[in-house]
């Protein structure tokens, strides 16, 4: 490697380097102990763990070493935490795991276990970020392997336990339904984390979950691990506070064991991970470790620790502690573990020599690629699947709305005919799809017995049982855990969260680990769900900003999201279709907003029952395609949810003056509908944008910035609601869009 050799790199990792070899180089020669190692712990089983602790240290050594050659990028050390590689030898092979960032021991035994990985070489490529990293594709250094059944985490601060435990729960109901799975149904799930992760809400929300579910004698075969190095970056952790937190739980059995003594991690690794296979309960294991090399590359240790610390630390090598024991136990000479350590080294440093240079990703369609999958064609076969023609109901022609046909237009059901109205349609959509998918599971705080707060999911439970409709508790991240456990385990899960408000309790379950999936793991695991979420403003007499939140800022920008918005029934139950197999088809994360005032209204204008529609239970709606009400000429105006019937009442009116309108239901917030925008914009020239969302981060900005990229030469103005909470009551009525405003802004954007 240009400008480097093995001896180069920072003082530190050379430092523990030098050190190994002269604590174990300088021990004497023994004969072999007749002494039992423990039971099932053979002098193979040392050495296994020997190679993987051993490859792991040497990996962090070439990572500091690439790091300083400038041909390797930001990766967090494993350095004294090499004890977990005795979780891989008390798991199988097929045991899902979700791992702390430290795993490099474990994740090396576990690859081994698999015929035609190579750990060395696949962990050295996610250092040096290159395209043919096989889990990442060169996104992110991360411990994943499909094979291994490793699914990648990154920078997990505690994010990754609500899916463990959701995996957990949803292996044993697969097999209980008979859904194909990719793990045996008495899998364990392993969840590794740090001490200071522990003390996160995440953490302690997960923990409780898997309680609170195995209280009801569900199974929920998850063992936790918090891999506890006394150290949060330079935030100390009390020695007995993990002990403390977790050692008296009732329902969770509590497992310690120290990482640095290798026969320790071993004995009680292997009791931790049998209890929970023979049990289906969840466990915790205190694995007691210690940082070595700091946090991170660029951590200076000296700045916040005392040297009497830094050098107890030292003296915990966990990888000289297996050296130690193998010469101890006259199982090896010191020269075989320092050759075999060098040896090691050695196979490292070739390796990092032929990695570093292998191509990056050099375009940013190459590092989007696994964001957002897309194959409509199979979506749309999908969703039209054996569908009964008998639930399929025709969809009614859009609306015209010109000067010359100013009768208040119909949009649902005919004069005489029954409609439904869109709380009815997405229950009759949800009880379609549970019937015609075994895949399909419902589930959220109150969906089942009361059938949500608004009826919406009323009677799917007493019809298709609770092991697919069911209550979870009162936690919005264990509810997004439990979908994202779920979509790993074969499902394609519907959770709910109750309101738009509540989810913001539980954002990062949808940014930072639904979203990221595909993206670290170039698609090769997905995240197949659909939450659905009641939201949005103009509920009448309750609740306040809680029960009206206007905000979808924050789900917006996460790449690759779809996001639906139906504003009629017969659109609620074609767009939620299309979000079901688009999830199964795809593995898209999808959320479908539901505008909690039209759940239940019925007309567009008092009393004219136009708001109601069929159920369409067959339609099919593309993502990312628009609605169009009328073909007028002289004004588009542009909305979605609440802002459809209101913008309806507004071009009638202005119909009446003589002006021709078209109203665009988005019905995508994204992706947007460019095209159909686009379309509608240049036939009028001039666009209104009714955003019933704030004026700050609301929608209308991605509108208008999307006719400014594609060169719209015409007129562009935006009404929006203020950038306010939403009142209780009616000064409610003062912040946000309504159709006075609406028709002034229309009456100011025709003024020539």
């Amino acid at each position: 490697m240009s400008g480097m050799s093995p001896e180069s790199g920072a003082n530190p990792g050379q430092a523990l380097d030098e050190r190994f070899r002269a604590e174990i180089g300088t021990l004497a020669a023994r004969r072999a102990s007749d002494e039992d190692l423990g039971p099932g712990i053979s002098r193979a089983t040392l050495f296994e763990v020997f190679d993987a602790q051993a490859t792991s240290r040497q990996l962090d050594l070439a990572a500091r070493k690439l790091g300083v050659a400038k041909h390797g990028y930001y990766s967090i050390g494993s350095s004294g935490h090499e004890g977990n590689a005795a979780l891989s030898v008390a798991t199988r092979a097929t045991d899902p795991a979700l791992l702390h960032y430290r795993s490099g021991a474990f994740f090396v035994h576990r690859a081994r276990r698999v015929p035609g990985l190579d750990p060395i070489r696949d962990v050295l490529l996610g250092v040096v970020a290159a395209a043919v990293d096989p889990i990442s594709g060169g996104r992110h250094k991360v411990f994943g392997s499909k094979p291994a059944h490793v699914i990648p985490q990154t920078s997990t601060i505690a994010s990754h336990l609500p899916r463990a435990v959701g995996l957990a729960f949803a292996i044993e109901r697969a097999a209980r339904l008979g859904i194909a799975s990719e793990w045996p149904r008495d899998s364990v799930v392993l969840c590794t984390f740090g001490d200071a992760s522990a003390n996160h809400s995440t953490a302690a929300g997960a923990v409780n979950a898997a309680v609170h579910t195995a209280h009801q004698g569900i199974p929920v075969p998850v063992l936790f691990v918090c891999e506890d190095n006394g150290i949060g970056i330079s935030v100390p952790t009390p020695p007995d506070w993990i002990e403390h937190a977790y050692g008296s739980r009732p329902g969770l059995a509590y497992f310690a064991a120290d990482g640095c003594d290798p026969i320790d991690a071993l004995t009680v690794s292997e009791r931790a991970v049998r209890w929970v296979r023979e049990h289906r309960t969840p466990a915790f294991l205190r694995l007691r470790t210690v940082r070595l090399l700091g946090h991170a590359g660029s951590d200076m240790e000296t700045a916040y620790r005392r040297p009497a610390d830094l050098a107890a630390d030292l003296e915990r090598d966990p990888v000289v502690a297996t050296a130690r024991l193998l010469v101890e136990r006259g199982l090896a000479s010191p020269d075989e573990v320092v050759g075999l350590y060098d040896e090691i080294g050695h196979r490292v440093w070739a390796m990092a020599e032929l990695v570093w240079r292998e191509p990056k990703l050099t375009s940013a369609a190459a590092v989007t690629a696994p964001l957002a999958p897309a194959r409509p064609d199979a979506v749309r076969a999908d969703v039209l699947r054996d569908t009964t023609p008998a639930t399929a109901a025709p969809s009614r022609p859009d609306v015209r709305l010109t000067g010359s046909d100013r009768r208040r237009p119909r949009t649902g059901a005919l004069a005489g005919e029954t409609g439904m109205t869109v709380a009815q349609a997405i229950n009759h959509t949800l009880a379609a799809l549970l019937e015609r998918d075994p895949d399909v599971l419902v589930f959220g705080e109150d969906v089942g017995r009361k059938g949500g707060v608004y009826g919406v999911t009323k009677g799917l439970q007493k019809r298709f049982g609770a092991r697919r409709v069911f209550d979870t508790l009162l936690d919005e991240q264990s509810v997004l855990g439990t979908a994202l456990g779920a979509g790993l385990a074969g499902f394609v899960p519907i959770p709910e969260i109750q309101y738009l408000a509540y989810l913001h309790n539980a954002a990062d379950q949808v940014r930072g680990e639904a979203a990221t999936l595909q993206f670290f793991s170039h698609g090769r695991y997905r995240n197949p769900m659909v939450v659905r979420i009641a939201g949005l403003a103009y509920q009448k007499g309750f609740g306040g900003h809680f029960h009206n939140d206007n905000s979808v800022a924050a789900l917006r920008d996460i790449p690759g999201l779809v996001i639906a918005v139906p504003a009629r029934a017969d659109d609620a139950a074609a767009l939620l279709r299309t979000c079901v197999s688009a999830a199964r088809v795809d593995g898209r994360v999808c959320v479908f907003l539901e505008p909690i005032a039209l759940y239940h209204t019925k007309d567009l204008h008092e009393g004219d029952g136009a708001w109601l529609a069929p159920g369409a239970a067959g339609e099919h709606v593309e993502i990312g395609r628009a609605r169009v009400y009328s073909d007028g000429d002289d004004l588009t105006i542009v909305s979605f949810a609440n802002g459809v019937p209101m913008s309806l009442r507004v071009a009638e009116r202005l119909a009446a003056r003589g002006v021709r309108t078209r109203v665009l239901d988005l019905r995508w917030l994204n992706p947007l509908p460019v095209d159909d925008l686009l379309t509608h914009a240049r036939a009028t020239g001039r666009v209104l944008i009714a955003d019933e969302t704030r004026q700050s981060g609301g929608v209308s900005e991605s509108v208008c910035a999307a006719l400014i990229d594609a060169g719209f030469p015409g007129r562009v103005a935006r009404v929006t609601s203020a950038d306010s909470f939403v009142p209780l009551g009616p000064a409610a009525e003062t912040v946000l869009l309504d159709e006075t405003g609406i028709e002034k802004a229309a009456a100011e954007l025709l003024t020539d």
